[in-house]
């Protein structure tokens, strides 16, 4: 067991909400400046989880700095990296509040990024001419707002371990102390799709035994206000294959005689759908009713549609949903890679030997994984396709006309909590007070966190409090966080260390 903290308690609750927000303002703006050569100091170690040397130094890293905060840790091994537990006692403390952070980020081409290194974080502003520029991190100009720390892991998900860290500094700095235990589990294979988690969680279920869960990830609303999520879909995903001659031939010795693969895959691709985007497969949406409590929900998120269009650049949306938080509500299935032959420089004139695409299914609460996926495959062996999970036999392709390898993985599970469970209300309180007004509240994000464990597993409600800038970049190069979303995080969680549960 974990000493008691002798901290004195500190309900600036007590005073009126115009002036905690001030109070706040005062306190995070002090801490999160303060605390921004942790962040460059965090952000400068390389966190791939492909290179296990690189995460160690983060989960080293992560030990040193919450247990100089009074948290004892301990590793969760597992196959691979390891899991870290940081776990602080409070005193009179009836309810336990397990956080989630990420440590892991995407893999980089420093090739693409307009700094020499992804590593090493680099504050910019934007000059005259709307571009960006450098400025020293020992710049004495102070950084404003709309200034930006371009880095790998700026936001997803590094910026919000260094704002609860600088949170629970300016929390200490007051003598606050949280009327709940703090358990928080850092996680260091996010973006391989957390394939360890669901057993360390299993194994661990006593150690990470609490109340509810809030996640510290991802981007807020797009018009940047403060921002609950109570739900995300979760992910599965398909690799799909298709055959034409055994190797790659001249296109002009064997055009309009060998089949050609591409266009197999293609044709196959393009009967899943129709041409409004939605799947032609019967059944993909079974059991996703909209009705009207849900649909005044989902109409109170201030989505601008026209916005979201000029955005992305595009014309017209797909017609899954009549709008963007209708569309995400069902489960979807998307092409996010397909490859055959060569192209650009390396083009040749060959009919390939095969075609490939990957794809990917957003799961809803309402879809059965395993049920989605055989629909898909059932579909796949309805266009005349002999479907095998194997690379085919000389045998087997002279004994069927098309071929298609289909192979799948159910990474994890959606999730989703009630707006008016105990967290939601705790949270929903806490943003209040320190923003003076309501958090923009949504039912459910379109994409995938892979905590889905914790509340199948725990049995615990989980609530994500998203804080970086929805146009960061996160996975793509020139991934950024913009310092303003930095100072309003650190205040969103010291908001929340305040909020008594």
């Amino acid at each position: 067991m974990i000493k008691h903290i002798p901290y004195l308690f500190l309900f600036i609750s007590f005073i009126g909400v115009a002036q905690q927000g001030v109070v706040l303002d005062e306190l995070s703006d002090t801490y999160a400046d303060a605390s921004l050569p942790l962040l460059k100091e965090l952000l400068s170690i390389p966190n791939d989880a492909f290179y296990p040397e690189d995460i160690e130094e983060n989960v080293l890293w992560c030990e040193r700095e919450f247990s100089s905060r009074g948290f004892a840790t301990q590793r969760m091994s597992t196959s691979h990296a390891p899991l870290l537990l940081a776990e602080r006692e409070h005193p009179k403390a009836q309810k336990t509040v397990l956080i989630y952070l990420q440590l892991d980020g995407q893999p980089v081409d420093s090739t693409r990024w307009f700094q020499e290194n992804p590593y090493q974080p680099v504050i910019k502003k934007k000059n005259s001419n709307d571009e960006w520029v450098a400025v020293s991190w020992d710049s004495k100009e102070p950084k404003e707002d709309d200034w930006r720390i371009f880095a790998r892991s700026a936001s997803d998900a590094k910026g919000p371990v260094a704002m609860f860290l600088a949170a629970l500094d300016a929390a200490a700095s007051k003598e606050i102390v949280p009327n709940y235990n703090i358990k928080v589990i850092m996680d260091f294979e996010e973006e391989l799709g957390s394939p360890r988690l669901p057993k360390a969680v299993t194994r661990n279920a006593e150690l990470l035994k609490a109340d509810m869960l809030i996640i510290f990830d991802g981007p807020r609303h797009i018009s940047n206000k403060p921002t609950l999520t109570f739900g995300a879909r979760g992910i599965a995903t398909i690799t799909l294959t298709t055959y034409g001659p055994v190797v790659p031939q001249h296109s002009g010795h064997f055009g309009n005689y060998a089949p050609n693969p591409a266009l197999r895959l293609s044709k196959l691709l393009a009967s899943m759908k129709y041409d409004d985007g939605r799947v032609v497969i019967p059944g993909f949406y079974d059991g996703v009713e909209i009705d009207k409590a849900t649909e005044r929900i989902l109409k109170n998120v201030p989505d601008n549609e026209g916005e979201i269009k000029k955005r992305l650049q595009i014309v017209s949306s797909d017609k899954v949903g009549s709008y963007y938080q209708e569309a995400i509500q069902y489960p979807s299935l998307n092409i996010r890679g397909m490859q055959s032959g060569w192209i650009n420089e390396k083009v040749r004139t060959i009919i390939p030997g095969w075609a490939r695409a990957e794809l990917d299914v957003r799961l809803v609460l309402e879809s059965n994984p395993e049920r989605l996926i055989q629909l898909v495959k059932n579909h796949i062996a309805s266009q005349g396709y002999y479907v095998t999970d194997t690379v085919p036999t000389a045998e087997e392709r002279l004994a069927h006309h098309k071929i298609a390898t289909f192979t799948s993985e159910i990474s994890y599970q959606s999730f989703r909590t009630d707006f008016d469970s105990e967290v939601g209300k705790w949270l929903t309180s806490a943003l209040k007070n320190a923003f003076g007004e309501d958090p923009i509240r949504i039912r459910m994000s379109g994409g995938s966190i892979p905590i889905a464990p914790f509340v199948t597993t725990l049995g615990i409600p989980a609530v994500t409090v998203p804080t970086v800038n929805r146009d960061n970049n996160q996975h793509s190069p020139n991934e950024n966080l913009r310092i303003g979303n930095y100072r309003e995080g650190v205040k969103t969680m010291i908001a929340i260390l305040m909020e008594r549960l």
